[in-house]
């Protein structure tokens, strides 16, 4: 091993792994997104004499990263906020990344020169949007919940639009030619074919899991099903990415039908630090592989460089403004009935939309899978620019926009609009009624104790009444006093059950194995208190 690996390099791979572990501690104290903090990080790193460059091979990075970041997008979204925003996000997903991927060909064509092919490629790069650093900042900020809906439905379909048009922008590359008919014709079938593979994969999937019932298997099951609709689709020349997404679409929707509690309290688990930690990486790779990307652009002055990341970044960003507010306010315009049913929102709507247009992983990803060599043998033309311009924009719009979006917030006078919170509310009233209507039919049986069955009635009439007054605008909080102070006195017992349960550990009389299980139990019901 330190035949290949020298003592510097694993010391220096240490510290960069310590640099990353102590900036992801620092987000709750800074309160800025991770990913921010591990561009700038991964930035600073690079700077560092001595700091090894990493460099990943192109051919696999889409494979090896991007299936689970969108497969995991596409299981957690729900298919009906998508349905009810479908115009909204097809204007953003698919309208905008086209008018993106080309009015940034036109400009980097004329002003960096770019062939026609590579400047596709470059405009299908930088279109889609990222959701990580923009929800993390809305949702705790507390913006209308329909933005948030808007914002995911967007970064999750635009995905796959933009990854199309790249395919066929790397085709005509590497290829040397390039026909509209041909290009429109790629396009839909790439779309048709991905949407039928990631369907069929996903009854495949549902059909195989549905009498499964072993965690493990569940788990390891969820984690190859989006390699599982993403190779074939790449195999046959159909959109992976569709695939994947719809794959995680159609599972996502039949979920509660797949997974019993416990497989669903471990699979969140374990798709969360997956999906964290593959941002991580990623984000943290931009500043690290940003002084390779220059050291292949020595022939261009420092001047010219920026000049040409200014023209991609104020490309990326007026495109936008120009897309959102003719897209929110045209629409109703022209049809009566639209605006009957979805009346004018207000201007700054638009406005917090168009300045969320921060790029990130998948653009990452794409920037990197750029081929390094064409049929013919000759260099990609302009890959060193790309991969520099892409990162440009990623580190503008993720750090300019990124660490002004709160700011921008709040001069809006944007605030929650609670409907979360009210659907969550009526949900646990329903799920309440529900078991005391089943309890009632239960309390005949032999088995069911009469002091028992009254003290559950009483905890659902407490549970209904908690919820009930969420939902009345007249209520004096006295209800969730109540059941606050009830949850602190359980925390404090469990807390107590806890340590006991350590100490029998501590002095031999249990294994760990036994402790471990019996805190998790109680684990669950101390996250259980806060419902």
């Amino acid at each position: 091993m330190h035949d290949s690996i020298s003592s510097h390099d694993l010391i220096v791979l240490l510290g960069i792994l310590a640099a990353i572990g102590g900036l992801l501690a620092l987000e709750p104290v800074l309160r800025v997104p991770y990913p921010i903090l591990l561009v700038l990080g991964g930035l600073g790193l690079a700077l560092i004499p001595g700091v090894p460059t990493l460099a990943l091979p192109p051919d696999i990075v889409l494979l090896a990263l991007l299936p689970p970041l969108l497969y995991s997008s596409a299981f957690f979204t729900s298919l009906r906020d998508l349905r009810a925003n479908l115009r909204p996000i097809g204007l953003l997903a698919i309208g905008l990344v086209i008018a993106t991927t080309a009015v940034v060909a036109v400009v980097m064509h004329h002003v960096a020169g770019l062939p026609w092919a590579s400047a596709v490629v470059l405009g299908a790069i930088v279109s889609p949007t990222d959701p990580v650093a923009a929800n993390a900042i809305a949702s705790r900020l507390g913006v209308p919940r329909r933005l948030i809906v808007i914002i995911e439905g967007e970064s999750l379909v635009n995905d796959a639009s933009a990854l199309v048009i790249y395919r066929v922008g790397i085709v005509a590359a590497i290829g040397g030619a390039f026909s509209m008919t041909d290009a429109g014709l790629r396009f839909v079938g790439a779309v048709t074919g991905g949407i039928a593979i990631g369907l069929l994969v996903g009854y495949i999937v549902y059909r195989l899991r549905r009498p499964l019932n072993n965690p493990r298997a569940e788990i390891a099951l969820s984690l190859m099903t989006a390699y599982f609709a993403y190779i074939p689709a790449e195999l046959v020349g159909a959109s992976a990415v569709i695939a994947a997404v719809t794959a995680g679409i159609y599972l996502g929707w039949h979920a509660p039908e797949l997974m019993r509690p416990e497989t669903r309290l471990q699979s969140l688990a374990v798709w969360e630090i997956l999906v964290f930690l593959i941002n991580a990486f990623l984000f943290a790779l931009v500043g690290l592989q940003l002084p390779v990307v220059l050291d292949g652009l020595q022939g261009e002055s420092a001047g010219t460089l920026l000049g040409y990341a200014a023209a991609i970044c104020a490309t990326v960003i007026v495109v936008r403004f120009v897309w959102v507010f003719p897209a929110t306010y045209l629409p109703r315009l022209m049809s009566r009935r639209l605006r009957e049913r979805d009346p004018y929102p207000p201007w700054q709507y638009p406005t917090l939309i168009s300045w969320i247009g921060m790029r990130g992983a998948v653009t990452l990803a794409a920037a990197l899978a750029v081929p390094q060599l064409t049929d013919a043998g000759d260099p990609f033309p302009g890959r060193n620019l790309i991969i520099f311009l892409a990162f440009c924009v990623i580190l503008f719009t993720l750090v300019v926009q990124g660490l002004s979006l709160p700011g921008v917030i709040r001069m809006l006078g944007l605030e929650s609009d609670g409907d979360a919170e009210r659907e969550e509310s009526l949900a646990r009233i329903r799920a309440a009624e529900a078991a005391v209507d089943r309890l009632a039919e239960l309390e005949a049986e032999e088995w069911v104790r009469e002091d028992t069955a009254e003290r559950i009635r009483g905890l659902y009439s407490f549970r209904t009444s908690r919820f009930t007054a969420r939902l009345d605008a007249t209520d004096d909080g006295t209800i969730e006093q109540r059941s606050l102070a009830y949850q602190r006195l359980r925390h404090e017992l469990l807390n107590a059950e806890r340590e006991a349960v350590v100490d029998m550990r501590r002095s031999g009389e249990i294994s760990d194995e036994v402790m471990n299980t019996v805190i998790r139990d109680l684990d669950l019901e101390d996250v259980r208190l806060d419902a």
